[in-house]
Order: structure tokens, then sequence, then C-alpha cells
């Protein structure tokens, strides 16, 4: 399935190049310059701010709550990190009234995979990382395959877009049955699926619905204020095996590539998309990552330190929610592997992620049912 478990990590003393490197490269900080990080430009299409639903976004933010609550109160014993909904959710002014309706938490009925493609750099820090698994192994306790989807930590979008295409066409696949396979994009695995669903039509079919969970589906101004040489250093971390690839990755993360693309290509219609935004209260923003929040701030402080978080939703998507979570805290589980690191710099890293996995495939599996 073109995914890979990580290897046992190795953890050396805290050091400067280390540090360096992490702040430099994974949270794209950029140099301490003043220009704007939108500079004024005559290149790219007309753009407009518009609230959601303009934009062909349906509001169901008031169910996924209902489902993420529900699972939240159900596992609070059996997951790790757990939060009160209230505090683990951003409120946002117009959230429709809550249904009502009954959460279903039994075995899952469409036994959904769910392939998850991660963002810049993952593949270098990942054996350092040492991820727990713990998401995985929660969800197949209700029927659900989570598997991590491999492609380039430091290529582009393009060439990221035919590894997923590949990836998920060598899956088993029976004719005429309903998909079952959920592509989850994280920061940069958004526009890499994106991407892959607009070029390759083959995968129609052959994918259900596409989730984005704090994507960068318009870019990230700080990409403007980073370069390629910067994230090239994560090739340099503990026990990483990436390598350059293409070179494309902060190319892939402007705004105005990311615009341009968004406005030149037509997502297929034969599957659902679906947003799930980080929207953190500035206190729930890590010590090192405050840095990067500032600069975005200069253009939005609703921002979770490496995204705006209007450029977090796919047009025409269900808008599932806003997290009160960093764009680190929902993903790199620092603060279970790397206690050291999460004590100082990662501060608030903690979040339900187990609990946060269950309740978006349920939310899925069920907007899938309905007619």
């Amino acid at each position: 399935m073109n995914s890979r478990q990580a290897p046992a990590a190795f953890w050396p003393s805290p050091s400067a190049w280390l540090l360096g490197a992490i702040t430099a490269t994974v949270g794209l900080l950029g140099a301490c310059s003043s220009p704007p990080l939108i500079p004024f430009s005559t290149q790219g299409p007309p753009l407009v701010l518009v609230p959601a639903a303009q934009a062909g976004v349906s509001d169901e933010r008031a169910r996924f709550r209902e489902i993420f609550c529900a699972v939240l109160e159900a596992r609070k014993d059996e997951v790790e990190d757990y939060r009160p909904c209230d505090d683990a959710m951003t409120h946002l002014e117009g959230e429709p009234a809550r249904t009502g309706r009954v959460v279903e938490l039994g075995p899952s009925r469409r036994r959904l995979i769910a392939l998850t493609v991660p963002g810049v750099g993952y593949e270098c820090f990942e054996p350092w990382l040492q991820p727990p698994g713990t998401s995985k192994r929660h969800v197949q306790k209700f029927g659900y395959e989570l598997e991590l989807l491999k492609v380039d930590a430091l290529s582009g979008s393009t060439k990221n877009a035919r590894m997923i295409r590949d990836a998920v066409m060598s899956m088993p696949h029976q004719q005429g049955a309903a998909p079952r396979v959920v592509l989850v994009g994280y920061s940069k695995g958004t526009p890499d699926i994106l991407d892959a669903l607009a070029t390759y039509p083959e995968l129609q079919g052959r994918v259900a619905a596409m989730v984005s969970v704090a994507g960068a589906v318009g870019g990230s101004a700080l990409a403007n204020d980073a370069t390629q040489d910067q994230a090239n250093l994560l090739q340099h971390f503990p026990q990483a095996k990436c390598d350059a690839g293409d070179g494309g990755a902060v190319e892939s993360l402007r705004p105005d590539v990311r615009k341009a693309w968004l406005a030149q290509n037509k997502l297929p219609a034969g599957l659902r998309y679906f947003s799930l935004v980080t929207l953190p209260q500035p206190e729930r923003i890590s010590l090192m990552l405050k840095p990067s929040w500032k600069k975005l701030a200069q253009i939005d402080a609703r921002n979770d330190s490496q995204v705006i978080f209007y450029d977090q939703v796919i047009p025409g998507s269900s808008l599932m929610g806003y997290l009160n979570a960093d764009h680190w805290a929902i993903a790199v589980p620092l603060n279970r592997s790397r206690p050291v690191i999460s004590e100082t710099l990662v501060t608030q890293n903690a979040f339900p992620r187990e609990a946060l996995v269950e309740a978006i495939l349920r939310f899925v599996e069920e907007s899938l049912s309905a007619p």
C-alpha cells in the first residue's frame, strides 16, 4: 500500500544545529526580514475573499461537533490528551444549531480505508519522531483502516500527485463496489491530493472522499519568506533517509502558485470533499511556533502558525469545523515521543488525536451514506 512503519528512533542531546533545522525548515519560519509576506504583484488570477457559503462551501460544523463531542466523551478513558469538546474546538459565529441526531459509535459499516498524505519533510524526520501509531490501532477496533501514503518529503505537488495516483491504483479494487478509500491530506499533503484528483481521472471510482486537515489549500505566505535550501536541511535530521526529490516543496506552497492552480484546475465532481481547519486561540500556539504565528498575524491573526484559517478550506467542500490546536498539535506527536522538546519548545502539542481520527472517519462515513 506504499506505506511504512517508522523504525526505532535515536535521540541525541538537543543541539543548536538540530533545533535550528527544526525552526528553519519544518516551521518554515524564514528569515527575520521585514518585507511583506505577500509582496505586490500583478501575477496570478483575480481573487476575492467571501464568506464560505458564497464559495460553495456547505456548513456542517454542527454535525461534526456532535460526532467529535460524542467520541471524546465515549473514549475519554481510552485515549491520551483528553480535552472537553468545547476546549478542543473553536466556535465561530454563525455555527448552525446541533441536529440532535444519534451518533453511531459501533463498528463501521463501510469499513473505510483512510490514506494519509503528510506535509513537507515528514519522511525526513519520521524516524526521529517515532510516531506511536496509536491512531491506527484505535480506529482498527471499529473496522477502519489507517495507513500512511508515502510521498517525497521535499518534492513539489506534481510529482507527489503521481505517487498518490500509483499508490491508490495499486490497491485491490472490486469492480462495481462502492469505493472505500478516503484520502486525508495534512498541510502540503492537501494540495498534493488535489493535484492527483484533478490530473488523474482514473482515481474516480477508486476514491470515495477527500479530507483536508490543516491543509494548505491556498498556500502559506510563510513560503514566500522561505527557500528550498532551508527545507533541504531536513535531509540531515538524525536517521533521515529522504532525498532532495525534485526540490519543489516550498514552491508548491507559495500562495500565488496555489491560487493559480485553483483557478486553472477543476476538481472531479464524483466524490466528496471535506475541510477541517486548525484555528487555535493564541494561548494554544506552542512557544516554538509563536514567531511564525506572529509573522502570519501581519496578514491575519486567525492562523495556526503556518496557514491562515480561510486558506485551509477547499472551495465547494463541506466545512467540518475549527480545531483549537496549532498546526503541529493535530499531527506531530512530539508530546508523546519527545518530551524534552515538548516541555521546552513545542509546549501546546497535546491533543486527543485518536478521538479526532475516529470522529473524522465516522463523520465521513455518515455523510457518504446520506441521500
